[in-house]
């Protein structure tokens, strides 16, 4: 049964509701500062935490429910009765349910040039030590610390005249967490410092859970990692269409990835979180022909991204294919109504483009443990770039470099076949990479691409001139690779007998 609530809270919202709620129950009321004034402003009377503790808030508000009378209340056990004589002992009444939700010390760090003493005043020390103690105690007291668990309480309240145990397991389960991933983004804060601190503490929020996983028999959600600024569905709204899948996520992390190589209007097209088409042209019309002419086929079910807005025209053309998922700034209205004449598309509109953090890191789940990397970003400049034969003109330095930034983003090993931006041919996660070559070139005749005069971007070096050969052979007359193969130059002399280009760009971009 609840008799006493103790309320301590930045996050005001729906507090006025629950509080109004507990005291149409009998509940007694106890608040600190700011909560107890935002509370009366509404005629909700509290009794104020100086009150019992008889000492005024200190330190502008940094010491406040720092005290045994606080700290015992919450913590006592009722089914003990030392605990139960000692609060006899010091006039001590116990809290049955305590309400506390944190600074918002996530959103702040968050905030482009937030200052080290701002941040720091955002560490709450008080608000996690009394959830962290009602959680421990959780048989006897209700750690309450999320805002739309007011309502389901309420409920349970009103029904059951108290909470039941399964109720408090839970209540103190998403407490331990809310405390383990605040403290695990303050530990992340200060050890900025370190790329890779000898304790990593990542923390991740849930913002759906989804249909299934990669298969139906894998249960799977959607975390957003703690304290950055934006993420894959950050401003992002969905306009029509099904709930987002595991599989949905995937690919349209790698297409906005690789959107984020390019300013000039593009549209990539992925399957299985690999591109499969991509291309860059004037128009945004121009550029999502091209891409969907460059593998038709691997695009039925796609994502599709675009960085330009999708008008009426180019909508309606999208809606003659089959598209998983597509994303773009914007929607004309004749257009999107085409497009929602497809039940299965899901239509996502994204508020905000701009730049992921650079020093975002990648993770990848292994057996007992987690690798963790510096995100692949950037991509080295023509200048950093070394021609070992040949002279490429201008246009092939522009297929070039449109080549070498897709093959980025292909899982290794990866080959990547351009002409005039626009991917003709690639080869994915193959285990020899004149395999994937291969695979490339008998992608663009698949599908009729002119392979006369077209480029070709590879991930990593070359290590025998077999490779090379099938692509000059076939009608490829420029090659940029990151080089650094003990066989480097009878790959060089291969190339230059053909009369081909090659570029070494000195940096590898594998994808595993």
């Amino acid at each position: 049964m609840i008799k006493r609530a103790l309320l301590s809270t930045f996050d005001k919202e729906s507090l006025v509701d629950f509080a109004q709620g507990l005291a149409e129950l009998g509940v007694e009321l106890v608040a600190s500062g700011g909560t107890a004034d935002h509370l009366e402003e509404h005629g909700i009377e509290t009794a104020r935490v100086e009150d019992l503790t008889e000492i005024p808030e200190l330190l502008g508000g940094r010491v406040k429910t720092l005290h045994p009378r606080i700290h015992a209340a919450i913590l006592a056990r009722r089914d003990h009765p030392d605990d139960l004589a000692a609060l006899d002992e010091h006039g001590i009444r116990p809290f049955d349910l305590v309400c506390v939700n944190l600074y918002p010390f996530t959103q702040v760090i968050s905030r482009h040039g937030v200052q080290e003493e701002d941040a720091v005043e955002m560490i709450d020390i008080g608000g996690p030590s009394m959830l962290r103690a009602a959680a421990k105690n959780f048989a006897h007291v209700a750690p309450v610390c999320k805002p739309e668990r007011y309502g389901s309480i309420l409920a349970e309240l009103r029904h059951s005249n108290g909470l039941s145990g399964e109720t408090r397991r839970i209540l103190a389960s998403e407490a331990f967490a809310t405390t383990a991933a605040y403290e695990a983004a303050i530990a992340r804060w200060f050890s900025d410092i370190d790329a890779f601190p000898e304790t990593y503490t990542p923390s991740f929020t849930k913002v759906t859970d989804l249909v299934y996983g990669e298969n139906p028999h894998q249960r799977a959600a959607y975390y957003a990692e703690a304290g950055v600024r934006r993420h894959l569905l950050s401003r992002v709204g969905q306009l029509h269409g099904r709930e987002l899948s595991y599989n949905n996520l995937s690919d349209l992390s790698a297409a906005r990835l690789l959107s984020l190589e390019f300013t000039v209007p593009c549209c990539i097209i992925v399957k299985h979180a690999n591109p499969s088409g991509v291309a860059v042209a004037g128009s945004i019309e121009e550029a999502y022909d091209r891409a969907l002419a460059a593998d038709p086929l691997s695009a039925y079910g796609s994502v599709t991204v675009l960085n330009r807005p999708v008008g009426d025209e180019l909508g309606a053309k999208i809606a003659e294919q089959f598209v998983e998922v597509l994303l773009a700034p914007d929607f004309g209205e004749k257009g999107l109504e085409a497009l929602q004449q497809k039940p299965a598309t899901r239509i996502l509109v994204d508020h905000e483009r701009r730049r992921f953090d650079p020093s975002e890191k990648d993770f990848r789940r292994v057996l007992g443990g987690l690798l963790v990397q510096d995100r692949d970003w950037g991509t080295t400049e023509r200048e950093g770039m070394e021609v070992v034969t040949g002279t490429p003109s201008e246009a092939d330095w522009g297929d070039l470099l449109f080549a070498w930034r897709v093959c980025k983003h292909v899982t290794s090993n990866a080959i990547v076949i351009a002409k005039d931006l626009q991917t003709i041919g690639i080869g994915a996660g193959q285990m020899s990479r004149v395999d994937a070559v291969k695979l490339a070139v008998e992608k663009a005749r698949e599908h009729g691409h002119d392979l006369e005069g077209a480029v070709l971007a590879s991930d990593a070096f070359f290590p025998f001139p077999d490779g090379p050969r099938v692509a000059l052979e076939a009608g490829v007359k420029a090659i940029i690779q990151p080089g650094g193969s003990k066989r480097d130059q009878d790959v060089i002399d291969a190339v230059e007998s053909a009369g081909a280009t090659m570029v070494f760009t000195h940096r590898r971009h594998f994808q595993h």
